[in-house]
């Protein structure tokens, strides 16, 4: 383990050689006290906030949880079930890439599920099906240009994890409005479902869809998170910032999603997150536009 010794501008930091591939995490020490929002448990392994890409969903398991039912911090290490921040190359080939810039009155967008899209389709290797590869793939921009689609709006590409109460009913998360990593694709749409492959072929599938004049549009969900309150996972905020999320007087979050906790865009280290995002899908995965849920 390294100590990220510096500490600037509401910033821990600190400097180490790493490599493309090199998986990591975060383990955070600090105050207890569920009055204030403080959960800080050092036996709780954290995502990067800023992670480029995610190895994966991750497993589910009462670990998960900072803290105990008397709201103490739990005692047990949860990395066995948390998936890895990756340290991403960004380099790629976008052969001179521009944004097909349609004007709004010829604009006919067609909003579809990155995987549902071509899961089934019969015209495509089974190995590519339902992968952020195929989106880009001939038969998938020929159906689209037969309908006149001159935009593509994607369903949450964002990386999310795996959520208990749908895990323990042998459900999933399908839709993906459950974000976690905005910086990062959901891996388990990369071709085979490899997290750094997953950044190559979503940059691959825009730069094909605009060599087409098709628009590409992210539907984002940045008013809250899959984490929660007590029995409820802490993957990456919670075990950072309590300012990450609108607390009550009394430390408890204020749920004016209805999806068990909201993010407080009015903190401006929360706003600087959200809007180094939108940078980040912008200006390395050539994205043209976004719709925001709820």
């Amino acid at each position: 383990r390294l100590d990220m010794p510096g500490w600037s501008d509401g910033t821990w930091h600190g400097q180490v050689e790493v490599h493309a591939g090199q998986a990591y995490g975060y383990r955070a020490y600090g105050p207890w006290d569920p009055g204030v929002g403080l959960f800080f448990n050092p036996r709780k392994l954290l995502l990067d906030p800023y992670a480029r890409a995610i190895s994966g969903e991750g497993e589910v398991g009462p670990e998960l949880c900072s803290w105990t039912a008397e709201e103490l911090p739990d005692p047990r290490d949860n990395a066995h079930l948390v998936p890895r921040s990756l340290v991403v190359d960004p380099s790629f080939d976008w052969e001179g890439d521009l944004h097909p810039r349609v004007p709004w009155e010829d604009t006919l967008i067609y909003e579809a599920h990155p995987k549902g899209l071509t899961v089934l389709h019969p015209d495509l290797p089974p190995d590519l099906r339902g992968s952020y590869r195929a989106l880009g793939s001939e038969p998938v921009i020929a159906h689209l240009k037969s309908l006149g689609v001159t935009a593509l709006e994607l369903l949450p590409v964002h990386a999310r994890p795996k959520e208990p109460f749908l895990a323990e009913r042998g459900l999933t998360n399908y839709w993906g409005y459950a974000s976690i990593g905005f910086f990062a694709p959901h891996a388990p749409y990369g071709v085979g479902g490899d997290a750094l492959g997953s950044v190559l072929d979503l940059k691959h599938a825009i730069k094909q869809l605009h060599k087409a004049g098709i628009e590409v549009i992210l539907d984002v969900v940045y008013n809250h998170t899959p984490e929660g309150g007590p029995g409820h996972p802490t993957w990456c905020f919670t075990g950072l910032d309590p300012r990450y999320y609108r607390r009550r007087a009394d430390g408890r979050l204020e749920d004016y999603t209805g999806c068990g906790n909201t993010l407080d865009l009015r903190h401006p280290f929360v706003l600087r997150l959200v809007m180094d995002s939108l940078r980040l899908w912008v200006e390395e995965y050539h994205v043209d536009g976004f719709r925001f849920d709820l």
